[in-house]
């Protein structure tokens, strides 16, 4: 059964979407199947694999609405001659109007579970980019999700909202999904060059009483390039900090000890 990830943070600017593309990609480039699932209207993952987002007919929003199957907006390949075993269901603008669309929907949390539940036994891990926001796309994302990682920033205010976050996380678990785990938090954009970014990571580690991946994401100039190109790092770099990073943080969450009984 493929393992549903939900990258989330609802604090913008953290590398949550930069996490999402990466560790899909570096996930299908050691061999497993792959599918990334964007669900912020900002559509940010589907560009930055390689996908115009103003010229789909087709999305995650219409396979929610029901106006197709998750077959009929799905991308397979999109990265194109790039021979990843990556698959996509884009997001588009409409995909913002989720608030009021959805809100005399049945069951609305569970629109995109039930989505998934017909395609997660044809992948090894599906990965899920949240908006940063707590809203109905979000719990959605959650209540599909088998863990929830977090990428924390590191910068002064790193714990800024992160309460907030793990609160929902273990509302949603207490109410939709009983089976939510949290993945794990991954610190990202760390610069080695300041004593500011060693000092958050220790902070986040004394205050927070979860488990934190081993893999710390170092600030790279390759990394913040790669989505203009609509590359991941690793095809756009390979050799760069940043895609070593990414293959690294992949090798873990492979290992991750959570996904014994999945």
């Amino acid at each position: 059964m493929g393992r549903i990830i939900a990258v989330a943070n609802q604090k913008g600017g953290v590398g949550k979407t930069t996490t999402s593309i990466n560790l899909a990609a570096c996930l299908a480039e050691k061999g497993k199947k792959v599918l990334a699932v964007d669900m912020d209207p900002q559509g940010n993952l589907t560009s930055g694999l390689g996908v115009d987002k103003n010229d789909l007919s087709l999305t995650i929003y219409e396979a929610m609405c029901g106006e197709c199957n998750i077959g009929e907006c799905m991308i397979v390949h999109p990265l194109g001659s790039h021979k990843l075993n990556l698959s996509l269901i884009p997001a588009g603008r409409n995909l913002a109007g989720a608030e009021v669309d959805f809100i005399d929907a049945d069951n609305r949390q569970y629109i995109l579970k039930n989505i998934l539940s017909s395609v997660r036994d044809k992948y090894d891990f599906i990965i899920v980019d949240c908006p940063p926001a707590l809203g109905i796309l979000t719990v959605n994302s959650m209540t599909a999700a088998d863990t929830v990682l977090v990428p924390i920033q590191c910068e002064f205010f790193a714990l800024d909202g992160l309460s907030q976050l793990m609160y929902t996380i273990d509302l949603i678990k207490k109410k939709l999904n009983k089976a939510l785990e949290i993945e794990g938090v991954v610190f990202t954009m760390y610069d080695a060059r300041t004593n500011l970014s060693l000092e958050v990571v220790e902070n986040v580690k004394s205050n927070l009483d979860q488990f934190i991946y081993k893999t710390i994401i170092p600030r790279n100039v390759r990394l913040a390039e790669a989505p203009s190109f609509g590359l991941p790092i690793n095809l756009y770099d390979s050799r760069s900090a940043g895609a070593q990073g990414y293959r690294d943080l992949a090798d873990e969450v492979i290992k991750n000890k959570l996904y014994a009984n999945l």
